[in-house]
C-alpha cells in the first residue's frame, strides 16, 4: 500500500497503540494468522506471485516454487509445529544462594517491528522474517524493495488480505520510503541487503537505540581440494552458482582450487553448464535475468575489467542489455587487482583462483571480510577440518552449497560485515523477541541476613559461605 510522508508516523503509532493486544496473544491466536498467510501464499497467490517474479526478472516457475513459496510455507510449517513450546517460560536453576526464590525466562515480544527486504528473493526474504515476527507476537510495518515493484505489489495485496493494519502493514515505494521509515523509534529493525546499506541502517536504529538484525552478504568462497569429486563438486556448484542467475546472498562468490586439479575442474564445470542450461542459455527457461540495467552495467564493468588484464574466459563472458542477460560465466587467470576479486559479485560470473597449500587458502580469505558463507569441497578431513577451524563465516557446508538455508535447525546468518544476528526457526523467533528475566521470591530465606546494618556476626558468616556464591 503506498503511503504519504505524513501518514508513517501515524501507521507507526497505530500499531504502537496495539501492539500491547497483538503481544497477548495466544499461540494459538498467532498460529491462526500465520496459516492464512500460509493459505495466501501457497494457494490463493500463488500463480500471482509466479507471474510477477517472472515480469521482474524471468525467474523459472520451478526456482519460484522452491526458493520463494514452498520455503516459505516451510518456514510457517516449523513455526506452527514449534510456537507452543517457543512460548512456555524455561525454568531455570535457582543458587543456593537464592534460597526461597523461583526464576525463569519469559519470551516476550520486542514490540512495533521494520522489516526491510531485498529483490534477489523478494517474496522469501519479506515473509520469512515477518512468519517470525509473528510468532514472537509484535506488529510489523514490511518495506520490500522498490527493484521489484510487481512482486512488491503482490505482496502488498496479500498483506492487505490476510491483516488488519494495525498488525501488519507493507509500504511500498523507493529508497525515500526507507529513509523515512528509519528516523521512526521501531522497537527492532530486520534488513536484509548489502553490508553498506547495512551500515546505514544501524546507524539510524543507534539514535533510537533500536536493536537490530542484519542479514548481509560479502564475498562467499569455495575451496576445492584435490581429494574432491570433481564430478559431485562440480554438478552442486554450477546449481548453486547460477540459481537465481547467481543474485543469491550465499551464493559462492569465487573458487579457491587446487592447482593440479584446475584443468579437470574447468572442463567438467562448462560441460555440466551446457547440461544444466543448454548450448545457448538465452533461450533456456531455466536461466533467470540480471534484476536491472543497472545491476547488468555493474556486473559487465567486473567482466570488461578482467578482459583489460588478460584474464582468461573459461566459458561465457557474452551479454545482451536489452534483456539484461549475461551468460553463465568462468573467469580464470585474474590479478589480484580485479573487481571481481575484490567486490561481492552477486551475479551469475564466477572467477577461479588457484593454490597450493592449505595454508595460502586459510590466509587468502582472513584477509577479507568474514564471508557469510563459506563451501569446502574434500574427502580429506584433516583439510576440511584446517579450514573451519582457521576461518571464520557465518555457515559453512562441506562438499555442497546453499543447503544450509533450508534447515530451520541450524540459525543463519553471518558475522560482523557479513551480518549480525540470526534467522530461521528458533533462532529467528528469539530475534524479534525479549528473553526477559524473572525472579519470584516465594520464602523470607537467608536474603535478609544481608541487609543492614553490616555486623561483625553477618561478616563473618558472609565469609564462611561465600564459596556457596
Amino acid at each position: 500500500m503506498n503511503y504519504s510522508d505524513n501518514t508513517y508516523a501515524t501507521l507507526f503509532n497505530t500499531q504502537k497503540e496495539n501492539q500491547f493486544h497483538v503481544g497477548n496473544s495466544t499461540y494459538k491466536e498467532r498460529i491462526k494468522k500465520l496459516k492464512a498467510l500460509k493459505l495466501a501464499i501457497e494457494k490463493t497467490y500463488r500463480y500471482d506471485i509466479i507471474e510477477a517474479i517472472y515480469k521482474d526478472f524471468k525467474k523459472p516457475k520451478l526456482e519460484t516454487d522452491l526458493t520463494e513459496i514452498y520455503i516459505v510455507v516451510k518456514d510457517i510449517k516449523y513455526a506452527i509445529s514449534n510456537l507452543k513450546s517457543w512460548l512456555k517460560n524455561q525454568s531455570v536453576e535457582t543458587p543456593i544462594t537464592l534460597l526461597g526464590t523461583s526464576s525463569y525466562i519469559k519470551y516476550e515480544p520486542k514490540g512495533v517491528c521494520l522489516i526491510i527486504s531485498p529483490w534477489n528473493y523478494p517474496v522469501n526474504l519479506t515473509f520469512g522474517p515477518l512468519v517470525s515476527a509473528i510468532a514472537a507476537g509484535n506488529t510489523v510495518i514490511l518495506k520490500p524493495s522498490e527493484m521489484t515493484p510487481n512482486t512488491s505489489a503482490i505482496m502488498a495485496k496479500i498483506v492487505k488480505d490476510v491483516f488488519n493494519e494495525n498488525e501488519v502493514a507493507l509500504v511500498e515505494g523507493e529508497v525515500e520510503v526507507s529513509k523515512e521509515l528509519l528516523k521512526l523509534p521501531f522497537n527492532h529493525i530486520f534488513f536484509t541487503g548489502s553490508p553498506a546499506v547495512g551500515k546505514m541502517v544501524m546507524s539510524a536504529a543507534a539514535k533510537h537505540l533500536t536493536s537490530v538484525t542484519l542479514e548481509l552478504g560479502g564475498k562467499s568462497p569455495t575451496i576445492i581440494h584435490e581429494s574432491t569429486n570433481i564430478k559431485a563438486a562440480v554438478q552442486n556448484l554450477v546449481w548453486g552458482k547460477f540459481l537465481n542467475n547467481g543474485q543469491t546472498c550465499i551464493a559462492p562468490d569465487y573458487v579457491l582450487i587446487h592447482e593440479s586439479i584446475k584443468n579437470e575442474f574447468v572442463e567438467a564445470f562448462k560441460a555440466k553448464a551446457k547440461e544444466y542450461y543448454s548450448e545457448n542459455p538465452m533461450t533456456s527457461g531455466s536461466y533467470s535475468r540480471v534484476v536491472n540495467n543497472k545491476h547488468f552495467k555493474r556486473l559487465v564493468s567486473y567482466i570488461e575489467n578482467a578482459k583489460t588484464n588478460n584474464a582468461i574466459i573459461e566459458l561465457g563472458g557474452d551479454y545482451e542489455e536489452a534483456s539484461n542477460y549475461i551468460a553463465p560465466t568462468l573467469i580464470s587467470n585474474l590479478d589480484e587487482d580485479a573487481l571481481l576479486l575484490n567486490e561481492e559479485i552477486f551475479g551469475p560470473i564466477l572467477p577461479i583462483k588457484t593454490y597450493k597449500s592449505a595454508d595460502e587458502v586459510v590466509s587468502y580469505i582472513n584477509s577479507k571480510e568474514k564471508p557469510l558463507a563459506l563451501y569446502v569441497y574434500a574427502k580429506n578431513r584433516k583439510f576440511i577440518n584446517t579450514i573451519i577451524n582457521n576461518t571464520r563465516a557465518g555457515s559453512t557446508c562441506v562438499n555442497s552449497n546453499a543447503l544450509q538455508y533450508s534447515n530451520h535447525n541450524l540459525p543463519f546468518g553471518g558475522s560482523n560485515n557479513s551480518g549480525i544476528g540470526k534467522a530461521h526457526g528458533f533462532f529467528g523467533f528469539q530475534e524479534f523477541a525479549n528473553a526477559r528475566s524473572v525472579l519470584k521470591r516465594h520464602t523470607v530465606g537467608p536474603l535478609n541476613l544481608l541487609f543492614p546494618p553490616y555486623t561483625k556476626f553477618k561478616e563473618k558468616l558472609v565469609k564462611a559461605t561465600i564459596k556457596w556464591f
